[in-house]
């Protein structure tokens, strides 16, 4: 928890970070919705009902259901779809039904890489494309311009944020400021706008052109996407600073900016070009663009960084391989680089910038990898009212049955624009999606044929009375808490010999975020010098065993480094034909486990003081 006298300092911070990507669509939302792939007639009636159901759409999605309900179902603390469902599945007592919560939280993790992708695309283009209504002579630098500033942006990522990171909350708060500014300015000129803030607009709208409301639904889910950020960064700022900064401060900024837009088209439907750049006066024109260019790449930043983390829960959840994770502060735990979650990434960005060439383009392919996230957060969190709050079934069916109809509004106002460009971020969510499952469906596989091949630890402390023991310590790495490891048999009929002490080393990923120290070791002593040793770590925590073993003092162990030896299995996977898994899954997940980073690195062992042994295993 924040303590109350860093409040201001908290809240600065999580407008810097966690409301770039929502505080950016005001750039492009109502130009999409005008005058995008369906355009919507520019007439005064139309204004006012569109204006309505942007309003109301901001309330319902991200002030009522994330900002009032979806934050309360935090896991330890932190938010985002993966503590969701860890949360669900910690609580879920049918399998069946754990097996689906799993699925729906593993597809969630899977759309929010599709949405990382277009997020910097769209952002930073959308910005420098403000560029044309300075000099139209700048058209054809726009995309060499903005290809510049992302490669700019990936790149520093190895250097970390802290010290970028320090800067964005002023600028955001900055931005902020200057969004509002402007719709006051155009809403005095004309107030009638401020009638849209009666949802009887959005109403009649709906009621009267269905079919426009309809198509206008897809492009108006711009203006929310990022609100299912607030959920997800929860645990970096605390679930009150992130309320109190959206409604005192970013939430009022950003319908201001709307309606100034909208006030400025009731007069001049020939802004509609780029009503954003055409709130400000002529003079402030580049200053605009330079300060939307810097707004894009913190929302573009926040995006990266929330990538990163995801990548690291993944990869705790046994969802992806070992990956190399590297930690660009000594303070803040939170802040890592995931070399290629950066470079998948950043492919991926330019790809987008250079084939959909324009934000009007990319706009069709955002949305639906945004609306099928908040589609899954309320599945999940209608599980946790009925599992974890034991809220009254009519109050679950009344609560995610209003929000879950919104979703699927939205969400097939969205399915219309896959042809054209929403097919990319399903394509990606899908790719990322088979990856997740893969490895997770491989590791099983490897952890049954495993079992298959273990002995019994009484059966083997029982047989090696006549082995030869030797000075030192071997600590043996192993996932299965039970049975003998592959490599201390593999050592043991190579060598012959047996170390004096010898400890069995499980890593074991709570469905907690954090851990904390007295309940991270469990020592179990055995018979003949052997230990058996559980070190837990949370889904938000990077493993360290030379840590965890420093912890073992506490029960009277102590382990000089210099005189223990940590031995490693490293399998080989053999795809078999059996139809345990498909020929092309088990194919990638051979690929995957070959490229997997060591495990000495990724769980920070010496690596002159590692043995490393092989094992083939048919899959």
């Amino acid at each position: 928890m924040h303590e109350r006298q860093a409040l201001p300092a908290v809240t600065i911070a999580a407008i810097g970070v966690v409301f770039g990507d929502i505080g950016t669509s005001p750039l492009y939302a109502l130009k999409e919705i005008f005058n995008g792939h369906h355009p919507i007639p520019v007439t005064a009636d139309n204004i006012l009902g569109i204006l309505s159901m942007v309003f109301w759409s901001i309330m319902a999605l991200v002030s009522a259901k994330y900002v009032a309900i979806i934050m309360r179902a935090d896991n330890r603390g932190e938010g985002g779809s993966l503590a969701l469902l860890a949360l669900v599945t910690e609580r879920a007592k049918n399998p069946r039904l754990a097996w689906i919560v799993t699925l729906l939280g593993i597809f969630a993790a899977a759309l929010f890489y599709g949405d990382s992708m277009i997020t910097p695309a769209i952002s930073v283009l959308s910005a420098v494309e403000g560029l044309e209504i300075v000099t139209p002579t700048l058209k054809p630098y726009v995309i060499p311009i903005t290809l510049a500033i992302i490669t700019f942006l990936f790149f520093i990522q190895k250097r970390g944020t802290g010290t970028v990171g320090l800067f964005f909350g002023p600028v955001m708060v900055a931005w902020f400021g200057i969004l509002g500014a402007l719709g006051v300015m155009q809403i005095a000129q004309n107030p009638q706008v401020l009638e849209a803030l009666n949802p009887i607009f959005a109403i009649y709208f709906i009621y009267t052109h269905p079919g426009l409301a309809f198509l206008a639904l897809g492009s108006v889910v711009l203006a929310v996407t990022g609100g299912e950020a607030l959920y997800t960064d929860m645990g970096h700022f605390g679930r009150f600073p992130i309320r109190l900064a959206w409604f005192g401060f970013v939430m009022p900024a950003l319908v201001l900016n709307y309606f100034g837009q909208g006030a400025l088209l009731l007069v001049e439907p020939e802004a509609i070009a780029s009503p954003f750049f055409h709130l400000a006066p002529d003079w402030a024109l580049v200053p605009m663009v330079v300060l939307a260019t810097l707004a894009t790449v913190i929302a573009s930043q926040a995006v990266i960084s929330g990538a990163f983390s995801v990548a690291r829960q993944s990869i705790q959840m046994g969802l992806l391989p070992r990956m190399q994770i590297i930690h660009t502060s000594g303070k803040e735990e939170g802040q890592i680089y995931v070399p290629f979650t950066n470079w998948t990434l950043y492919l991926a960005v330019v790809a987008l910038v250079i084939g959909f060439k324009n934000s009007s383009n990319l706009a069709a392919a955002y949305g639906i990898a945004v609306t099928g996230t908040m589609l899954i957060d309320t599945i999940l969190v209608a599980f946790v009212m009925v599992l974890m709050w034991r809220w009254n079934i009519f109050a679950v069916i009344a609560v995610a049955g209003v929000m879950l109809s919104v979703d699927i509004a939205f969400f097939a106002a969205n399915a219309i624009k896959i042809p054209e460009g929403g097919w990319f971020p399903i394509a990606m969510g899908l790719v990322s999606f088979t990856v997740l499952t893969t490895w997770r469906r491989g590791r099983r596989l490897v952890s049954q044929e495993m079992a298959k091949q273990s002995i019994p630890m009484e059966d083997f402390l029982q047989s090696i009375d006549d082995v030869h023991r030797i000075a030192g310590t071997a600590v043996f790495m192993t996932s299965s808490k039970d049975g003998v490891p592959p490599a201390l048999l593999h050592n043991l009929k190579h060598n012959q010999v047996l170390h004096e002490r010898v400890v069995l080393l499980t890593i074991q990923t709570t469905e907690t975020p954090h851990v904390n120290d007295f309940d991270r070791i469990y020592l179990h002593q055995m018979s003949k010098g052997f230990k058996r040793l559980i070190v837990r770590y949370g889904f938000m925590e990077s493993p360290d065993v030379p840590g965890a073993l420093e912890q073992c003092k506490r029960y009277g162990e102590r382990f000089d480094s210099m005189e223990t030896t940590f031995y490693l299995s490293r399998e080989t996977i053999v795809p078999s034909m059996t139809r345990r898994i498909s020929p092309l899954r088990a194919r990638l997940f051979a690929v995957m486990s070959k490229n997997a980073t060591s495990a000495s690195d990724f769980f920070k062992i010496p690596t002159n003081r590692v043995v490393e042994l092989g094992t083939q295993l048919v899959i």
